[in-house]
C-alpha cells in the first residue's frame, strides 16, 4: 500500500513541474544518547524546485524543507511502522532562485548591478554588499585609462582613484553596447574635478572632458560633481562611444569617477531626443556646468537642452534662483570700462540677449502669454537677475509650454576680465545659473 502512495506522489510531483530524480537514501545514524536520531534525509533523493523572480541570475539553494513518509495522508499505521523501520529516508528539496539584474547599492553607497557571486566574478566585477534578499551580490565594474567595457553600470575613473591625478595625458574609456536595444548612455559625474577654464576666454583649453561617437556633447571642465549627461548612441549597429579626459600640466589634483549606464530604447528612464540633461519629479534643481556660485565660471561654447518630465496632473512649471544661489548670464555687448561689475538686472528678448541666454518658451511672471503690466511673454532671458521682465531683482518665471525645457546658449567669449573698453559689461565675471523648479498642478 505504501508503495502505491509513493507512485502516486511521484506522478503528482512530475505533473506539478517539480523536478525530481531518484537517489539513494542515507542510512540513519544513532545518536550518542541512544534515544535520538540524527536528522533524516533523502527519502526519494535529490530534487529541485524553481522559483522564478523575473531575472537573469540563478542561485541553487539547499533548503530545510523535507517530505516525510508520515506526512502522506491516508497511510496506515502499519505502513508507517514499516516506513519507520526502514533507513529513515526523507525527500530533500533544492531551490533555484532566479532574480533580476537590477540596480543595487553597494556598501560604499555606489550603484551597482545585482548578480550572483559567481557571475559577478566571471564578468570581472567586484562584489560589495548583498542584494536580491541575500541571494545576489551588488557588483560594480571599474575601468580606467585605455580600457573597454561591455558591461552596464560601469565606472570610469582616473588612474589610482580615489587618489588624485596630477599630470599631462589623455585617458579614454571605450563603451560598447551590451545589446542592440541600447539607445542612450547616461553619464553620472559622481566626482569630476578638472582645471578651471582659461581666464581670458573661459574655454576649456587646459583640461577637457569629451564624448565622441554619439550625439553632440559640449566639452566641459572645472568642477561638475553631481551633474549628468545623456548621450544618444544611435539605433543601428554597435558603434562604440569614447569618453576622454584630456589633462595638461601639473600642479592640480584632478579626480573623476563617472558612472556609465546603458539605457534601453524602451526604458521609461530614457531621455527625450535632443536632451543633454533630463530631470524627473515635481521639484528639483538645474545648474549650468562648472557652477558653484563662488569661484566657478560660466563655460563658453555651450549649446544644449535641459528637459524636465511633465508629471501627471501638472500643467505648468515655475523657476526661481536657488536659495543662496547665483544667476549671472551675459547681457548686451558694449558699455564702457566704468561699467565693470555694475549690476545690470534682468534682461529679456532676442535684441538684448544676443550673446548668451536661456530659452524658456513663453516665460512670464504669471504663466500666461500676457504678463502683469500687459507685456507679452518672453523666450530669451539673460543678465544678472532672473525674471521674465526687465527689472533689477530676480523673481519667479512660469511657463505652461510643454514639454518643459530650458535651452542653454553660451557663446565663445566669457572673459573674467575685460579685454577692451567695449564688450565689457555683459561679459564680466559670469557665474552661470542655479535654478530651482516646481511644477504647478492643473487647475481645470
Amino acid at each position: 500500500m505504501l508503495q502505491g502512495h509513493f507512485i502516486l506522489l511521484f506522478f503528482v510531483l512530475i505533473n506539478s513541474c517539480v523536478y525530481c530524480q531518484l537517489y539513494q537514501g542515507y542510512a540513519e545514524e544513532e545518536s550518542i544518547h541512544g534515544n535520538q536520531r540524527s536528522s533524516p534525509k533523502g527519502y526519494f533523493g535529490k530534487s529541485w524546485r524553481r522559483q522564478v523572480l523575473d531575472g537573469d541570475s540563478e542561485v541553487p539553494i539547499v533548503t530545510n524543507n523535507t517530505v516525510s513518509p508520515t506526512s502522506l495522508t491516508g497511510t496506515s499505521s502499519a505502513d508507517l511502522e514499516h516506513a519507520g523501520k526502514r533507513d529513515g529516508k526523507f525527500f530533500s528539496l533544492f531551490t533555484v532562485v532566479k532574480f533580476a539584474n537590477d540596480d543595487c547599492a553597494t556598501a560604499a553607497n555606489e550603484n551597482g548591478t545585482c548578480y550572483s557571486a559567481a557571475e559577478c566574478s566571471a564578468r570581472g566585477g567586484v562584489s560589495s554588499g548583498a542584494c536580491a534578499g541575500g541571494f545576489g551580490v551588488c557588483c560594480t565594474f571599474s575601468y580606467t585609462c585605455g580600457q573597454t567595457t561591455y558591461q552596464n553600470s560601469s565606472y570610469f575613473s582616473n588612474l589610482n582613484y580615489p587618489s588624485s591625478y596630477d599630470g599631462t595625458g589623455s585617458c579614454q574609456l571605450t563603451v560598447n553596447k551590451v545589446s542592440s536595444n541600447v539607445c542612450q548612455l547616461r553619464l553620472d559625474f559622481f566626482v569630476m574635478v578638472l582645471v578651471q577654464p582659461e581666464t581670458n576666454d573661459s574655454n576649456c583649453n587646459r583640461d577637457q572632458f569629451i564624448v565622441t561617437g554619439g550625439s553632440r556633447v559640449p566639452a566641459i571642465c572645472g568642477t561638475n560633481n553631481g551633474q549628468h549627461m545623456y548621450v544618444e548612441t544611435g539605433l543601428l549597429g554597435n558603434s562604440p562611444i569614447t569618453l576622454t579626459v584630456v589633462t595638461s600640466g601639473t600642479g592640480f589634483a584632478r579626480q573623476w569617477r563617472i558612472k556609465v549606464t546603458q539605457m534601453n530604447c524602451d526604458s521609461i528612464g530614457r531621455a527625450p531626443n535632443g536632451c543633454l540633461q533630463y530631470y524627473t519629479g515635481v521639484s528639483g534643481t538645474i545648474r549650468s556646468f562648472n557652477y558653484d556660485g563662488t569661484s566657478g565660471r560660466q563655460l563658453s561654447n555651450q549649446d544644449y537642452s535641459i528637459c524636465i518630465r511633465t508629471e501627471s496632473n501638472f500643467c505648468s512649471i515655475a523657476y526661481s534662483v536657488c536659495t543662496g544661489g547665483v544667476y549671472s548670464i551675459t547681457g548686451p555687448t558694449g558699455g564702457s570700462a566704468t561699467a565693470q561689475g555694475t549690476p545690470i538686472g534682468a534682461l529679456v528678448g532676442s535684441t538684448t540677449c544676443n550673446t548668451d541666454w536661456l530659452t524658456i518658451p513663453c516665460a512670464s511672471d504669471n504663466g500666461r502669454a500676457i504678463q502683469r503690466g500687459n507685456t507679452v511673454c518672453q523666450d530669451r532671458l539673460c543678465g544678472d537677475a532672473f525674471a521674465s521682465v526687465v527689472q533689477a531683482t530676480s523673481g519667479t518665471v512660469i511657463t505652461s509650454v510643454r514639454p518643459f525645457q530650458v535651452t542653454v546658449h553660451f557663446d565663445a567669449f566669457e572673459a573674467i576680465v575685460p579685454t577692451s573698453v567695449t564688450n565689457v559689461q555683459g561679459q564680466f565675471n559670469n557665474r552661470g545659473f542655479c535654478l530651482s523648479y516646481i511644477q504647478q498642478p492643473c487647475t481645470s
